[in-house]
């Protein structure tokens, strides 16, 4: 693999060992949730037009943004994902969450304490009117029943397919080893992302799953275009966005820190972290 890659890791572990916020003050974290409402954000719920929000399922209270389900009757499919406005290709993200109360009356068994980063997503603009799932890599974020094991972090590929071991998978859903996560305590979720050639799900600030060479392919997902999903095309940049799969969940925290700028250490914008030269970026 790559040299830059492993130069990379080694800076990555030190952003993974300091949490602490104070390290905002030096690197330029984007908060994409800005605590007061959904600026920035495309709502698209399958069997609705692009930024039908029904019975207010994206919405925010208390500075969370909230995946609700208090002014539905019952679950009728409504599968849905909320997209930030901006695609990404390189860089760290960080997310606080939590599940809360009970799944919404007829959400399916799998919905249970379910979410998910849907990463290197494609834009909610092109996701068809009856579309479940975007063509994206996903980390799974999901919570423990009080009593079975489940593995959280896991990928879910609609759409995709990766690398382990230099091996290409042709399961579209991969285990992480990460601990169950019971009860309704805040997780930290991160993953650092470099392009198509690498992929790290974080949790406690451990890697629990690690891909590569991440590609358009594989089943799925229904009721997709199929002009937006070029098979075999490497699948290095997309959009970021989180789901409502029938349990309630709170967001706290989204902020992700590009990996893309200039890298010039002559230049006055110039950040050590940056592991991609951005065309133009530097500053002199």
């Amino acid at each position: 693999m790559k040299n830059w890659i492993y130069t990379l890791l080694l800076a990555s572990a030190l952003l993974i060992n300091n949490c602490a916020e104070v390290a905002d003050e030096t690197e330029e974290w984007i908060y994409l949730f800005n605590g007061e409402n959904l600026d920035g954000w495309d709502i698209k719920i399958a069997g609705y037009e692009l930024n039908e929000n029904p019975f207010n399922t994206f919405r925010v209270e208390d500075g969370m943004l909230r995946v609700s389900y208090v002014d539905y009757d019952r679950w009728d499919g409504e599968l849905g994902h909320i997209y930030y406005h901006k695609p990404f290709s390189h860089y760290h993200i960080v997310v606080e969450y939590r599940f809360i109360g009970d799944q919404v009356t007829d959400g399916p068994d799998w919905g249970f304490r379910n979410n998910g980063i849907m990463m290197h997503s494609q834009s909610a603009e092109s996701v068809t009117l009856n579309q479940l799932l975007p063509i994206s890599i996903e980390m799974q974020l999901l919570g423990g029943d009080g009593v079975n094991e489940r593995t959280n972090g896991n990928l879910y590929a609609p759409g995709t397919q990766v690398k382990i071991d230099g091996v290409l998978q042709e399961e579209d859903w991969i285990a992480s080893n990460s601990r169950t996560y019971h009860g309704d305590d805040w997780v930290r979720a991160e993953a650092i992302v470099l392009g198509d050639s690498l992929v790290q799900h974080i949790l406690d600030g451990e890697v629990v799953l690690e891909y590569t060479d991440v590609i358009m392919g594989g089943e799925g997902p229904l009721h997709y275009d199929p002009a937006v999903k070029r098979y075999g095309e490497p699948l290095g940049s997309g959009y970021i966005a989180f789901q409502a799969e029938t349990h309630p969940t709170d967001f706290r925290l989204v902020k992700i820190l590009p990996l893309i700028g200039c890298t010039d250490p002559d230049a006055r914008n110039y950040k050590s972290y940056y592991v991609v030269l951005e065309p133009g970026a530097c500053e002199y």
